[in-house]
């Protein structure tokens, strides 16, 4: 299976000075756990996670006044949705993120989870299972 098929095409993308807060809020009504940082100023792209903003906010910091800018993750791995899942699980293990984000040609067309990985793998797992029995 390949990361186009597994990946969620729901991309959040926000700006450097959303506030954590606001990157919250909008993460929390899409039920994604990651959004793609635009950066105009320096044609960077970048991730900020919900482990990001919980750090944060562990930290005793006001996620009304702290910005993405300061929490994005702006070194990168990206995956291409013609990649494999095991290529991406791969890439996951190796950097120690839960998050892809998938580029094609044109920029960001999805971001890719453990989650997303797992809900692809477990049916063909148990079908797998079932073949053995």
């Amino acid at each position: 299976m390949l990361v186009r098929d597994a990946m969620s095409t729901v991309v959040l993308t926000i700006g450097p000075a959303h506030t954590l807060r606001q990157a919250a809020r909008l993460m929390s009504a899409r039920r994604i756990g990651a959004a793609v940082v635009l950066d105009p100023d320096t044609c960077g792209l970048g991730i900020l996670t919900e482990r990001d903003i919980l750090n944060s906010v562990g930290a005793g910091q006001d996620p009304d006044r702290e910005t993405a800018h300061a929490h994005t993750t702006t070194d990168v791995v990206f995956a291409a949705p013609e990649w494999t899942l095991d290529e991406a699980a791969s890439a996951m293990a190796r950097g120690g993120f839960r998050h892809l984000i998938v580029l094609d040609g044109q920029g960001p067309v999805g971001v890719v989870s453990v989650r997303d990985i797992i809900r692809c793998w477990a049916p063909a797992r148990a079908r797998a299972d079932a073949l053995t029995r």
